[in-house]
């Protein structure tokens, strides 16, 4: 699936945020254009791809978001938009009136919700928060990134309940951005993490509602009953390492934004939705061959060579690196080495 960033702006600023450095490199004016839009959207028609996700910054803030919307559902796409929630009451009238007619099962919003305690939003974005969550509720399906051990989801289920929101939730790990700080999710603290998971399995089981488990979650740190419980809700689980590449507004491609600076392509330099996918394919495997995963374990792990798990997200891996003496093969060394430049 193809992210596409309609703006590299944001009108929140979260503490894990893995998304700082592509805003923070990026022109302040920095919006997609309907050239480039429709150049994206022609490029996946013709490579079969029937799904687009709608990414930011925060896409709502982009002028003519709307308009794009609409116009990708006209040209037979699915649309899913990543969003904060925050809306203006402008944004969220236009959305009330033009996005209330489409159906759920082609239009949807994942809304990355932090936690109201740990994390706390101003008492303006709380209430537009709300308000979005009051008129679009049965589009939308909660997102959280895990970011602190002591995490809690008792106020997603409390939001889904109240505003009718779809009854799936998307639970992410926070990744590091190779050489920059910011809160994440270590690699020892993994299994911390799914037990504190697991222990929400009541929750999920009681109110009826799924966890659907991003990138990043290696399969080796769960335990046999935390699996079959998975299985059992059928839960979406990766674990692999994507890519659902991004495309920037002026076009760049990148495996994901932890790594927007990583072998940064251009859309242009492509014919087809194979050649992008053979790409990041060898830049896996270029990593791979350095070191196979998070953990030392990883090296010979009959999961990775059953193509069950690909042992943790790229951007841990190449994370551990950047401390290194330079001993990696030049291609890599030459990428990370932007990493280690001054701020």
């Amino acid at each position: 699936m193809a992210n596409i960033l309609l703006t590299t702006q944001c009108n929140r600023s979260c503490p894990y945020c893995f998304a700082k450095r592509e805003m923070s490199s990026s022109a302040k004016d920095s919006i997609m254009s309907w050239d480039n839009l429709i150049y994206i959207a022609d490029f996946l028609k013709a490579s079969g791809q029937r799904h687009i996700a709608l990414l930011g910054g925060e896409p709502t803030i982009h002028p003519e978001c709307v308009d794009f919307i609409l116009y990708l559902f006209e040209r037979g796409f699915d649309v899913t938009i990543f969003t904060n929630g925050m809306l203006s009451p402008a944004r969220l009238k236009e959305f009330k009136k033009y996005l209330t007619i489409i159906s759920p099962e082609k239009l949807s919003f994942v809304c990355n919700l932090n936690d109201p305690v740990k994390t706390p939003a101003s008492v303006t974005e709380t209430e537009r928060i709300h308000q979005f969550l009051s008129a679009m509720g049965p589009w939308t399906i909660p997102g959280f990134n895990i970011y602190q051990h002591n995490f809690t989801l008792d106020f997603l289920f409390d939001f889904i309940n109240r505003y009718g929101m779809k009854r799936h939730m998307r639970l992410g790990i926070t990744h590091p951005v190779p050489g920059k700080q910011s809160d994440f999710i270590h690699v020892d603290d993994m299994r911390q993490i799914i037990e504190r998971l697991y222990s929400y399995r009541h929750h999920f089981d009681t109110f009826r509602v799924t966890p659907g488990l991003d990138c990043g979650f290696p399969i080796c740190k769960f335990r046999d009953e935390e699996l079959g419980w998975m299985q059992r809700l059928r839960v979406p689980s990766h674990f692999s390492c994507g890519p659902a590449f991004d495309i920037a507004p002026d076009m760049g491609l990148y495996h994901c934004f932890p790594l927007s600076n990583y072998q940064r392509k251009s859309l242009f330099e492509f014919d087809s939705m194979q050649q992008i996918d053979a790409h990041f394919a060898q830049l896996r495997d270029q990593i791979k061959a350095e070191i196979p995963g998070i953990y030392e374990e990883c090296d010979g792990c009959r999961y990775q060579e059953d193509g069950v798990c690909n042992g943790g997200g790229i951007c841990q891996v190449l994370n551990r690196f950047i401390g290194e003496a330079r001993i990696r093969i030049p291609e890599i060394e030459n990428e990370l080495a932007k990493d280690c430049l001054p701020e």
